[in-house]
């Protein structure tokens, strides 16, 4: 029965090779239809037609093979059944979103047949392409660089990746020196054996590629493909997500691969997420999401072998170039590339279109594969958002998102970080983690007072990370400001007095501190030289190693500042901080509640620290609740509730060094409706310091009690403590 049916399919076939001026219509294939031999004339499949592949279809040198919209072609499993379209062939694959065309196999498992091969005449640099290709044998490659292989639109290929020999597999779509004026757009593999979509050689362009499920790579181009990649998704391949390579005999071959690749996602991959090989060629990459290696493998997400020195040189010479890339779920010892490589980040990188999960411009009809499984349905729903690098363009996050921070993340000049209200950044706790806004940057940060912007750690101890550091332009009294602020390395400081780092609203740091060297450690937020034109308003600090918020010099003015378990001061101000404060809390710090100087190194030195202060609480303080320190400077001070000093300390309530004494002795330390509670045996001052006291003084609003102004959502810590009482 098998015999007669390839006889009545060869009859076909010999019909169309017959077609000539009077019969020009091709003709179609009746219903139930074997599919194998050879094409050799114009054959239009019918989409109402079952088709089944029975062994290998061939479409030779000047024929053609066009598929309708909704056409679907099922292999016979367990056969060397595949479809090969020849050089000076063509294919016309005409899928649409509502109804592609599906390439299956009755054995619904990985590796039951072939796949889809196209050969054409553009250049590669396999030097015995002629020879054929690695599978189907058809010869390949030539010097027509706009060759016409013809269009493959909307196709969806399953299950394929079948042993062509002992040593190869087919891919699910396979382009062997195929040319530019070949249309490749909207393809899917789906749980193939061996690659999902691969390039060798060639010129054509392909966008809207989707590899889910490989037992190998999910997109592979190698032997000098020249072309551009337009939105690619890879997920949950065996090996790689994309793999990039030059030339498997000789790395530093020509004409040499130079892919141009834009908007890709790669997830979930087995062993090297994008694998530059074999010489890699010359690759840019720009916009990408990827993550998500299997969570033993402690390697790079852009990986290359220690020993291809061709791929070394390549990366040397700076022919691998990756802009915006956003990486996702990193854990352990994984890192972001080898070394060598510079890769641009961007944290809103939105890669194929949707970070990890399905884009938009998938339809439905393309991503079902039966009524209950899906392309996409495996993928992940979520991810983790690896943050660290360089920002250098305007970047906003998403409150939806789990973002890690990894490292340093670097606001530069002329870019602006926006964190919308409920954002959470979780940083990974015993590393130099931490946010730096540059001069010239801007940061925005907009909580809300039921969904404030969160900089936590995943280790929940005072010191797991670094805090928030702003660097402006506004004047400080520090002569080596220029030099790079205490930590971060970044300049601050100028004449700018109004200068604008932005906004800063609703705002809970926790955890911070980490030591920067040996001598400095983070606050929970550091203000150098930040000018009057930032906002700040609202901002927690939680259980800090050293101070909770600190101003060294500029001008910004600051309310509703919270400070709880500092291990050092709560709020500390000094080199020439020329600012109002309003509605500030500091409790329970190791040291003191606040702390105002004015420089280290010379008492006197100008501009001075100039601080107005408004409706202050200061409690439960270890050694000097107020202490005016290193000359003090000029300070305003009015409506403060301060006590609970440490029992057995001998230190006074507003404690003063030297220099500040002559501060005092100046009538430039002002302090006005202060309400002293619990105070003990300790004095409440210094000699020569005038204290008007009020016993009506509400501090902050309540007293030493959470104010009315401190929302539930900012005054709860991530492990669900209440942060004030």
């Amino acid at each position: 029965m098998k015999k007669l049916l390839f006889v009545l399919f060869a009859i076909v076939l010999l019909g169309f090779a017959g077609c000539n001026e009077d019969n020009p219509t091709p003709e179609v294939p009746e219903e139930n239809s074997n599919l194998e031999g050879e094409v050799t004339t114009d054959m239009v499949l019918d989409a109402n037609t079952k088709y089944s592949l029975t062994g290998a279809l061939i479409v030779k040198a000047g024929g053609s093979l066009t598929i309708p919209a909704g056409t679907v072609i099922e292999a016979v499993g367990g056969q060397i059944s595949y479809i090969a379209v020849a050089q000076d062939a063509k294919i016309f694959i005409n899928g649409t979103a509502s109804a592609p065309v599906v390439m299956t196999s009755s054995d619904k498992t990985s590796g039951s047949w072939g796949g889809l091969v196209v050969c054409g005449k553009a250049p590669t640099n396999k030097s015995d392409a002629s020879a054929g290709a690695e599978v189907s044998g058809l010869p390949y490659g030539g010097n027509v660089a706009d060759d016409n292989s013809g269009v493959i639109n909307y196709l969806r290929v399953e299950y394929t990746g079948f042993n062509y020999s002992d040593t190869k597999q087919f891919n699910g779509v396979s382009f062997f020196g195929v040319g530019s004026g070949t249309e490749v757009d909207y393809v899917v593999s789906y749980m193939g054996k061996d690659d999902g979509i691969e390039f060798f050689g060639g010129t054509v362009n392909a966008s809207h590629l989707v590899s889910v499920g490989s037992d190998d790579d999910g997109i592979d181009f190698a032997d000098g493909w020249s072309g551009t990649g337009e939105y690619w998704v890879a997920l949950n391949s065996t090996k790689s997500g994309i793999e990039g390579s030059n030339n498997g005999d000789n790395g530093a071959a020509t004409p040499m691969t130079n892919a141009t690749l834009r908007n890709l996602t790669v997830y979930g991959m087995g062993e090297k997420p994008f694998y530059l090989k074999e010489g890699a060629g010359q690759v840019t990459v720009d916009n990408l999401v990827i993550g998500g290696l299997v969570a033993s493998k402690e390697q790079s997400m852009f990986y290359a072998d220690g020993d291809d020195a061709d791929a070394a040189a390549r990366i040397a010479a700076g022919d691998v170039v990756v802009t915006n890339a956003r990486f996702v779920d990193l854990v352990g010892a994984q890192t972001k590339a080898m070394d060598g490589l510079t890769i641009g980040e961007n944290p809103a990188a939105t890669g194929a279109g949707n970070g990890i999960e399905k884009p938009d411009w998938m339809p439905d009809a393309l991503n079902q594969v039966n009524e209950s499984t899906t392309v996409f349905g495996d993928a992940p729903t979520g991810g983790e958002v690896a943050l660290s690098g360089d920002i250098t363009t305007d970047v906003v996050l998403d409150a939806g998102t789990a973002y890690k921070l990894t490292g340093a993340l670097v606001v530069k000049a002329g870019a602006s970080l926006t964190i919308p209200a409920g954002t959470v950044i979780e940083a990974i706790g015993g590393q130099i983690s931490y946010i730096a806004v540059a001069q010239d940057a801007q940061i925005f940060i907009n909580g809300t007072a039921d969904a404030p912007v969160v900089m936590t750690s995943d280790d929940p101890t005072p010191g797991s990370w670094g805090g928030l550091v702003v660097c402006g332009k506004a004047p400080t009294n520090k002569s080596d400001a220029s030099a790079g602020a205490e930590v971060s390395g970044l300049p601050y400081g100028g004449n700018v007095a109004d200068d604008n780092s932005g906004v800063i609203n609703y705002l809970r740091v926790e955890y911070t501190g980490f030591n920067y060297s040996d001598t400095k450690q983070f606050n929970g937020v550091s203000f150098f030289g930040v000018g009057s034109g930032t906002v700040v308003d609202y901002v927690v600090s939680y259980k800090g190693k050293d101070d909770g918020i600190e101003f060294f010099g500029g001008t910004v003015d600051a309310s509703h500042l919270v400070s709880v378990y500092s291990d050092d001061d709560g709020i500390d101000f000094a080199d020439g901080w020329s600012g109002t404060g309003e509605n500030w809390l500091s409790l329970y710090s190791t040291k003191s509640g606040i702390e105002g100087s004015n420089n280290g190194d010379n008492a006197e030195a100008t501009p001075m620290t100039n601080a107005t202060l408004k409706n202050l609480t200061v409690y439960g303080m270890g050694e000097k609740p107020f202490y005016f320190k290193e000359g003090g400077g000029k300070q305003n001070i009015d409506n403060i509730v301060i006590g609970g000093l440490v029992d057995g300390s001998s230190h006074s309530y507003f404690y003063a060094d030297a220099d500040a004494v002559a501060r005092i002795t100046a009538g430039d330390i002002v302090i006005t409706n202060a309400n002293f509670v619990e105070i003990g045996d300790q004095a409440k001052g210094p000699d020569g310091l005038t204290i008007g006291e009020n016993t009506e003084a509400k501090g902050a609003g309540n007293g030493i009690g959470k104010p009315a102004w401190l929302s539930d959502e900012l005054n709860t810590a991530s492990n669900g403590e209440v942060i004030v009482d």
